[in-house]
């Protein structure tokens, strides 16, 4: 989209169009019907800028509580932090005169650290600011968050001395912090090192004698050998079980090396020291007992699984493996955990006859180390019978087994 078609969309006209096209309940898959349509009652620049902000607000919804009221790009909004997490995210900025939301894009970051303290906003794209400004419309903020067109490449646009202005009377806190969202998708392309993000993270080596209170949000994939020599708290954020995003604390931001967070909560497991690989394959090892494991994705990425292993008091099926067992069961907030039945070096005829036996016919397979592809396992199964197991495929100190455990989730409430 074009800035000047979004201008236009922000006339009285251009909003007329808008509805239109959001009365079409649009879709990506519909598009060329819905911009036939469209184009023969408005001009097609201007339906189809309409189009494209019809369904991005559909799509929008499962991040933002007032997405039928804002503006996307299709690159900013997949790059985008959800509400819950962004909320979380912006609460460790608590104490703070003032924020600065760099890289802001359309707004996503900008509209829930405004909420903590006075924050400015910049970004080098015209239209993303424009789209910023009007989502912190929507979102009631109006006017009260400057916007800073600046390329980052060439220094932050603000001075630590300068910048502090009689606004600010809470002198015992501390001043200034920055949060940094470099751009991960380039002409459509994912960026998977932090050397090809837009600004590259090395831009933050200029930045933090100056600002040391500094997060940075990066890719939850990050390969961890890229970080080695940054001096921060890595932070994997899950939500409802599936891995977001992962950011770097800096300076006074940092209370840990690792630490993997649960949404909703927050519930963090935190590390003061970093998990070497020299120092793995030393945790208690056993064969499944009585309850089986699943740690949360956050764990995993964090290297945490000992640690969580240490709390729960249980233990590794392998080294390598990331499942956990143990006789009796911990609530947790940072695993799933099934009660196991029976288990047995894996073995198709021995698995058929073991489900057979307990007139199972329907099973739910999870599996770590295992190369069998679920569909094909359950075909070749032949189920038969109305009762329902969860099957684990894994390894027990290198060899493979199968957990055969009760279909439901222990719940943390029992």
């Amino acid at each position: 989209m074009e800035l000047i078609s979004y201008r236009a969309l922000l006339t009285p006209p251009g909003q007329e169009v808008l509805q239109a096209a959001v009365d079409l309940h649009p879709t990506e898959s519909n598009f060329l019907h819905d911009f036939d349509a469209l184009s023969r009652r408005y001009p097609p620049d201007l339906a189809r800028a309409a189009l494209e902000i019809a369904i991005l607000r559909r799509e929008a919804e499962v991040k933002f509580p007032l997405a039928e009221h804002m503006y996307f790009t299709r690159q900013a909004l997949e790059q985008a932090s959800g509400y819950e997490v962004s909320s979380y995210r912006a609460g460790r900025f608590g104490g703070y005169d003032l924020l600065a939301d760099l890289g802001c894009s359309i707004g996503g970051d900008t509209l829930t650290l405004a909420t903590i303290a006075p924050t400015v906003a910049v970004d080098h794209d015209p239209l993303r600011l424009a789209m910023c400004r009007a989502n912190l419309v929507a979102s009631g903020l109006g006017d009260q968050v400057p916007l800073i067109q600046a390329d980052l490449t060439q220094g932050i646009p603000l001075s630590p001395a300068t910048s502090r202005l009689s606004l600010f009377a809470n002198r015992s806190s501390p001043y200034l912090a920055l949060f940094f969202d470099p751009a991960r998708r380039l002409r459509g392309q994912r960026a998977f090192s932090v050397a090809d993000y837009h600004p590259p993270l090395s831009v933050i080596s200029g930045w933090l004698p100056y600002f040391p209170a500094l997060g940075v949000k990066i890719s939850p994939g990050v390969e961890l050998a890229e970080l080695v020599g940054y001096d921060a708290e890595v932070e994997f954020i899950s939500l409802r079980g599936e891995l977001k995003e992962a950011v770097l604390w800096f300076g006074p931001l940092k209370t840990c090396a690792r630490r993997a967070t649960l949404l909703p909560g927050p519930h963090s497991l935190a590390s003061l020291e970093i998990d070497l690989p020299e120092s793995r394959g030393t945790e208690p090892i056993s064969e499944p007992l009585g309850f089986l494991y699943e740690p949360d994705a956050s764990i995993l990425r964090a290297g945490l699984v000992g640690r969580l292993a240490a709390k729960l008091g249980a233990s590794q099926l392998d080294p390598d493996i990331a499942y956990l067992t143990a006789a009796r069961y911990v609530r947790t907030p940072f695993a799933r955990a099934w009660r196991v039945e029976v288990w047995f070096p894996f073995g198709l005829k021995r698995l058929r006859a073991a489900l057979r036996e307990r007139h199972v016919g329907k099973v739910t397979v999870k599996k770590r180390g295992s190369p069998l592809q679920p569909d094909a396992l359950i075909r070749d199964l032949r189920l038969k019978g109305d009762d329902e197991r969860t099957i684990f495929l894994t390894h027990l100190r290198g060899r493979p087994i199968v957990v055969l455990c009760y279909p439901e989730e222990v719940k943390l409430d029992q």
